[in-house]
């Protein structure tokens, strides 16, 4: 597995990671069994760094990884949780709940130490306040040694220059806005590059838009570019290629991207974006599905309050 830096941290993290929200059962009911194996299998093909957060399934997500992690040695992965973020409408980002949710986040796993810590999806708050307070609370509890980088993660391209223009981050997170329909982070990269900020995509299928697999019911995303999709989709199964392989290598192939986060709870899943992450891909299919996305390039949605996007 090839593995790169993450921007002025020690970290090298691979090219792929294991996200961990399909444990907390964000897009369907699983078992506890295939849960486990999935991140097991995550650990075995060198996609180590795994990233989960309080808010899936409600700490379900976190229970899981203690499962896993807590019988491993700590230098065996690289660990990354969230905090803020706790249902879908409630979020509290107080210095009071951030050494709250550290300290829970840390007996569920396990482990005596986060690799890294986000505030989650801080579009839906005032961000003024992480920046003020969130942040500040959490390089406090960086000191004791309990975490070790501090970034912030949202789906708004907004949110990212408005924090990093005012105060030190290590690491940020951008979720389904680098995949083969919508590439609008890359926007970003030279400013968070000559920040020293690592970049951490998340979403190379769009919440399965970019696979064969049916959407979930929360799926945001206009009609437009899901028929789109489901287009470039039914073009490369008629090449006998996947188009989540292609979405997989679209994203590993920028090098200004240290890590790509997928998850799910089906093993043979991960053993595939292994493989795909490894494997040459199609540049001729790829013009292809960029043609025929091209009439809804980066069309996206709202997210989060209104003066943040």
């Amino acid at each position: 597995m090839e593995r790169r830096k993450l921007g002025n941290t020690d970290l090298e993290l691979p090219v792929i990671s294991y996200g961990a929200s399909s444990l907390g059962q964000e897009f369907r009911r699983v078992t506890i069994d295939e849960a486990l194996q999935s991140c097991r299998v995550a650990l075995e093909l060198g996609m180590n760094f795994i990233d989960t957060s309080p808010f899936y399934g409600r700490g379900m997500s976190e229970v899981l990884l203690g499962q896993v992690l807590r019988d491993r040695p700590r230098e065996e992965f690289i660990l990354g949780t969230k905090l803020g973020r706790y249902d879908l409408q409630h979020f509290d980002f107080s210095a009071k709940r951030v050494a709250e949710s550290i300290d829970v986040s840390l007996h569920r796993m396990g482990v005596d130490h986060l690799d890294i810590i986000l505030c989650h999806d801080i579009e839906f708050v005032d961000m003024q306040r992480i920046v003020d307070e969130t942040i500040p609370a959490i390089q406090k509890i960086r000191d004791t040694g309990k975490v070790r980088y501090i970034g912030f993660s949202g789906y708004p391209m907004k949110i990212f220059p408005f924090i990093i223009d005012q105060i030190d981050v290590d690491v940020v997170l951008s979720y389904n806005h680098y995949h083969l329909q919508n590439t609008k982070f890359a926007v970003h990269f030279d400013h968070l590059k000559i920040k020293g900020v690592g970049i951490m995509n998340a979403g190379p299928f769009c919440a399965r838009l970019l696979t064969n697999a049916p959407l979930p019911e929360w799926h945001k995303e206009p009609e437009a570019v899901r028929v789109a999709c489901k287009q470039a989709a039914d073009h490369c199964s008629s090449k006998g290629v996947d188009i989540a392989q292609l979405a997989v290598q679209f994203c590993v192939a920028n090098e200004d991207i240290t890590t790509t986060i997928a998850g799910s709870a089906n093993p043979d899943n991960v053993r595939n974006w292994a493989k795909w992450a490894g494997t040459p891909m199609n540049e001729q299919l790829l013009v292809e599905v960029l043609e025929i996305l091209g009439p809804i390039k980066d069309i996206g949605h709202v997210e989060g309050l209104p003066e943040n996007n």
